[in-house]
């Protein structure tokens, strides 16, 4: 749950990464005289490759995969011919192409040492990395770590960019009406010269400093308000230009090759009056994704898991709506308690698929610190349906 969570706080975009790390995924292929390398980054069901070299893979379920034994281990997992291993020898890209033998590994750990992923090379065929190449492939896995940590740090600063350039926009706009006010009371008492009356300037001045004053209240409570905002920890981090569209295609991206991969319908749908408006995009991709992922887990094959978004523009605030309903087994009331609870325990999918027990704990633990809500509504045999509400601030 720690590492999960420590993946979550880079709020990593799978699907966006590519050419961060081309040329690192590159260099560890040609440190290691190897064809392949990837760039992996797991969460509680799926292994993303965020970046590949000789190898064209986006994702894989993280029990078929050889780097979940990676981010087990402290310093390093190698297996010399994955054909004569049991744990491997039947996967499709040993069997199939691209008929891998050799595999190493590197977490990708982070300054609290927690492994959210893998630096990893494979080849047809053995290889023997000296103690130079093995120590070149820490220093690249490093990079990576590095890199990630660059990009949150640079996603933080285009928020408070854009919280100062609204909150400019804010000043700008409160103040023009008081200090307009200003301007022209002053503008009467000099137009009027010596023929102002004593009874008329005073009450002009009387306006005056009302006036006066109210730019200041307004100038105190944007600045108490923004001190809120910086000293809160739920608050919202903006990413311009993330909307319900992008959303959806992100989603689609990202979830379509599992649904097809087992056969499931799935399907996002969004609210057209509201789907070009931009809104945070903090922790959404894994608040969603998890749910999708469980989903699927838990949908046979021909069903079904579709995906509602709605940005409501209510009275007291912006507020996302996020749906995912299924056609899988379902869950008793004991089940939907445990999850609500934090107390839920993990179970094997529909074909077998393992379960880690993290994934919705983690998602119960996002929406809280969105100051969101979860509810959940399930029959036996008959689905199961999420519904997430989290206010936003629009951009």
């Amino acid at each position: 749950m720690e590492r999960l969570m420590s993946l979550a706080e880079f709020d990593v975009d799978f699907s966006d990464h590519q050419e961060t790390f081309q040329e690192l995924a590159k260099l560890a292929a040609k440190v290691t005289g190897t064809r392949i390398s990837l760039v992996n980054l797991i969460d509680s069901l799926t292994q993303w490759t965020i970046s590949n070299y000789g190898m064209d893979l986006d994702q894989m379920a993280r029990e078929e995969s050889v780097c979940q034994y990676t981010i087990m281990s402290n310093d390093s997992f190698e297996v010399t011919d994955l054909s004569a291993d049991d744990r491997f020898k039947d996967k499709g890209y040993v069997t199939g192409d691209p008929n891998v033998r050799y595999y190493y590994g590197i977490p990708l750990r982070t300054g609290a040492g927690l492994n959210i992923g893998a630096l990893c090379v494979l080849d047809q065929e053995r290889v023997v990395l000296d103690p130079e190449k093995i120590e070149l492939m820490k220093i690249i896995a490093d990079e990576i770590v590095s890199r990630l940590k660059t990009h949150r740090v640079m996603e933080g600063l285009k928020a408070k960019l854009m919280e100062a350039k609204q909150t400019q926009k804010k000043v700008a706009h409160d103040i023009r009406g008081p200090l307009g006010g200003i301007i022209g009371l002053s503008k009467i008492i000099q137009d009027q010269g010596d023929s102002n009356q004593m009874d008329e300037v005073l009450e002009f001045i009387n306006l005056i400093h009302k006036s006066s004053n109210s730019i200041l209240d307004l100038a105190e409570e944007i600045l108490d308000s923004h001190k809120d905002k910086s000293a809160s920890k739920s608050t919202l981090v903006n990413s311009g230009g993330f909307n319900l569209e992008i959303f959806k295609d992100k989603l689609e991206k990202l979830y379509l090759p599992q649904a097809m991969n087992k056969q499931i319908h799935f399907k996002v749908r969004i609210s057209k009056q509201t789907d070009k408006i931009s809104f945070s995009r903090n922790k959404l991709l894994q608040i969603t994704g998890n749910l999708i992922s469980n989903a699927m887990k838990f949908t046979p094959e021909n069903g079904f898991v579709t995906v509602d978004l709605e940005l409501a523009l209510n009275p007291e605030g912006p507020n996302l709506h996020i749906r995912v309903e299924d056609s899988g087994v379902g869950m008793k009331e004991e089940g939907i308690r445990a999850i609500l609870d934090g107390t839920a325990s993990t179970t094997d999918g529909t074909s077998g698929e393992q379960g880690y027990g993290f994934g919705l704990a983690l998602v119960k633990h996002l929406i809280g610190s969105l100051n969101g809500t979860m509810t959940i509504a399930s029959e036996i045999g008959s689905g199961t349906t999420f519904d997430i509400n989290l206010p936003q601030r629009l951009q």
